[in-house]
């Protein structure tokens, strides 16, 4: 099961449904973003990853499911 797959299997549980969900993939390109995206996933970081922009990240969706 890839990525996209897993994602479409997570949201399909009800208790799941609002779980924060980010792809990390060397799939760079918006198609390939998007496709992440359309799956269900809430956000989308390339590899080689930036540390940083991880982080950045991370925190911010941490903050936002602790609302």
């Amino acid at each position: 099961m890839n990525g996209v797959e897993s994602t479409l299997a997570i949201r399909a549980l009800p208790a799941y449904a609002q779980t924060p969900i980010l792809a990390i993939t060397a799939n760079a390109f918006e198609e390939n973003r998007q496709v992440c995206l359309d799956a269900g996933m809430n956000d989308h970081i390339a590899k080689p990853v930036d540390p940083d922009k991880l982080y950045e990240t991370l925190l911010a969706w941490l903050e936002k499911r602790g609302n």
